[in-house]
């Protein structure tokens, strides 16, 4: 489904939604929803018993809202995050992970971060960080019609569009509509790229309970071009006119010497699409009440057995394009030969359907949170290459699933595991173990868990791909042993977490060109640690830590330590305005940074360079006035000083010959609307 149509779509099921302005009821989590296992990848239960009818009875006119979601993978309630202090909430990069220099280009995490589950995978993933997730996908329930819109602009033209809209239209049935746009014409050429994403949800859940459905719609895009680094990166130090855009790049139209906020075409780079459609059905047996107050009837329903139907639709394309290719600079800087009047061109397009069926057990009446399921899946996947047979095949996977979370709420445990019988993928599995404690009432808590995946290579590294990859010989199935463990205290901002992973077979770029097996078994061993230091009655200190360690044989290379540091003046002034300023620190040590090849869209290991930055600076200045939020931050202060031994380049890199930005500026403004 194309991105136009995706938002036809969308406009066409606002339109015939319409606002109402009578008061919204929730029910559509009056009984445990989304009752699935590791094959759909949702959650179980989400807890029944008694229903009030305060909400039944809400005055329509109150200017008040009761808003919570669960995720399409978790059976948790949550609640919307009012917080002002962290900016990264609302920027699709976390700040563990980098791009090549500006919002929209390829991104690779500071921390190892494997694919840990098995079936089918295309290889492209430099642009996952800035897509919508089924993982990520909430499914909401609120008393009123709910708006958030947001907009930010930056520098050099940057702006980012987002807006989030829920509503129940009837007790039975809900809808939300997200939507985030951006365009980011860049700090240096050849630079520009723009997002897209969209996603549309909807619940319905029928009046005695029995029945439910949920249907989602993702939509995704990334364009990004590619320009290959600076050719002289050196020269960051001597410019002019203080422009980067002074410098040529190693790919694209030399000479551009401006930005345009309004361009969104790419004609050297790279565009992904991902798009998927989703539709769960559930039916339940098991004993009906209800209860009679003031005339008005609530219907329960207590499950003990339910049958579950998961249809999945996915399709993906990964495209690089030059239009006009340099043929000296292709073969000067990455080996490649081609003609200068032939137009690069590489697409992969992928398909998979999935139905999925099973059972789900609730051995106890009044508890949701504890049940067993039981099901198997079909997916069929397929794509067309150019000059190329078509090619097509097939997975048969079972799986299971016991969740037990006592009604005290002290104990969670899970047990889950997934296995490909037949198929491509066949001998591919997954298995967890969670397990977690509340240790006090003032919130203490335990995790422990452990996580065995076992799987095939991704299709690029088969040379199923139109992308010059070289073709891996053999399958050798990777296998990740995960043991983690966290303790921490939400309420007073502490949290130690320790991980453990024993790899073998792995699977990584060792040029930009060819896939490679690290046969040998290799550690890696990370130690979390973040908390909320009081310094007094408004100042705050704020430290997160992350200290990694790999074996040194492994073709890993990681930053030792990485933090985030923050200096905060925060407080409640003149009854409404809530204020967080202060300065944020961002560190890693020096290590040396994969690069990146443009052509395939990968990251690769490189044993001669060494990424020497010198700590990010950023001065923030963060509000909120009732339902409107505002953050004001001047980023990369670290800039201001020259470029020196000591203290690193003025410039601080992502890789090498991708700089960052000079001293940045941002201003965002978050409004929430309640209809």
């Amino acid at each position: 489904m194309s991105f136009v149509k995706s938002i036809l779509l969308g406009l066409v099921l606002l339109t015939l939604i319409q606002f109402e302005s009578q008061a919204q009821r929730p029910g559509g989590f009056g009984r445990p929803g989304m009752g699935g296992g590791m094959g759909s990848g949702m959650g179980g239960g989400m807890g029944g018993g008694k229903s009030s009818d305060s909400l039944q009875k809400r005055d329509k006119f109150a200017d008040s809202i009761s808003i919570f979601y669960k995720l399409y993978n978790s059976n948790e309630v949550v609640k919307l995050d009012s917080s002002i202090n962290d900016f990264f909430v609302h920027y699709p990069l976390p700040y563990t992970s980098y791009n090549l220099g500006n919002l929209g280009t390829a991104t690779k995490s500071y921390l190892f971060d494997p694919i840990q589950k098995g079936g089918f995978d295309a290889g492209f993933h430099a642009y996952d960080k800035y897509f919508y997730t089924l993982e990520g996908t909430p499914f909401y329930q609120t008393t009123r019609p709910y708006t958030d819109f947001g907009y930010l602009i930056g520098d050099k033209s940057e702006q980012m569009i987002e807006v989030k809209h829920t509503q129940n239209k009837t007790q039975q049935f809900n809808f939300s509509f997200e939507y985030r746009f951006s365009n980011a014409p860049g700090n240096v050429k050849n630079q520009n790229s723009n997002l897209n994403n969209m996603r549309i949800t909807a619940h319905f859940q029928s009046k005695r309970k029995q029945y439910e459905s949920y249907w989602v719609m993702l939509n995704n895009k990334a364009a990004s071009s590619e320009n290959g680094g600076l050719i002289k990166a050196s020269l960051l130090d001597s410019l002019a006119l203080n422009n980067p855009y002074e410098l040529e790049t190693r790919l694209g139209v030399s000479g551009i010497a401006f930005s345009n906020p309004f361009n969104t075409s790419i004609a050297t780079g790279n565009v992904y699409k991902s798009n998927t459609l989703l539709w769960r059905q559930t039916y339940d047996l098991g004993q009906k009440d209800s209860i009679v107050k003031d005339t008005i009837v609530i219907h329960l329903f207590y499950p003990r057995l339910r049958f579950q139907n998961e249809i999945k639709y996915e399709n993906s394309e990964y495209s690089f394009l030059d239009k006009a290719p340099n043929a000296a600079r292709y073969a000067n800087y990455f080996n490649f030969n081609t003609d200068t009047n032939t137009i690069i061109k590489f697409v992969d397009a992928w398909s998979a359907l999935t139905n999925e069926f099973s059972i789900i057990s609730y051995p106890q009446k009044n508890n949701a949170n504890q049940f067993l399921q039981l099901g198997q899946g079909y997916t069929s996947f397929n794509t067309t290459l150019a000059n190329q047979k078509s090619w097509s095949n097939y997975d048969i996977y079972t799986f299971g699933k016991y969740k037990n979370k006592t009604r005290n709420q002290l104990w969670d445990l899970l047990i889950a595991g997934k296995l490909y019988l037949n198929g491509y993928h066949a001998g591919d599995y997954d298995a967890q173990f969670y397990l977690s404690r509340l240790l006090s009432t003032k919130g203490n808590y335990l995790k422990l868990s452990f996580q065995n995946s076992n799987r095939t290579p991704s299709a690029n590294y088969l040379g199923i791909t139109q992308f010059p990859i070289i073709t891996l010989n053999g399958i050798q199935k990777e296998n990740i042993i995960d043991f983690s463990g966290e303790t921490g205290n939400p309420k007073t901002g502490w949290k130690l977490a320790g991980n453990y992973e024993l790899v073998n077979n792995f699977h990584y770029f060792s040029s930009g060109y060819q896939p490679a097996v690290y046969k040998a078994a290799f550690s890696y061993l990370r130690a979390q640690a973040s908390n909320k230091f009081k310094l007094s009655t408004h100042w705050n200190w704020y430290n997160e830590m992350n200290v990694q360690v790999v074996d040194q044989a492994a073709p890993i290379h990681l930053p030792l330590l990485l933090t985030r540091q923050r200096l905060a003046f925060e407080g409640n002034f003149y009854k409404n305005l809530f204020l967080s300023t202060g300065l944020e620190f961002i560190y890693h040590t020096d290590y040396k940074a994969d690069d990146y090849m443009p052509l395939t869209g990968q990251f690769y290991i490189q044993n001669d360079y060494t990424l020497h930055n010198r700590p990010t600076a950023n001065a923030f200045l963060n509000f909120m006035i009732k339902r409107f939020r505002g953050y004001v931050r001047l980023e990369n202060l670290n800039t201001l000083l020259s470029s020196s031994s000591t203290f690193g380049n003025s410039y601080n890199f992502s890789t090498r010959n991708y700089p960052g930005t000079g001293t940045w500026f941002r201003l965002g403004i978050w409004w929430n609307f309640i209809n």
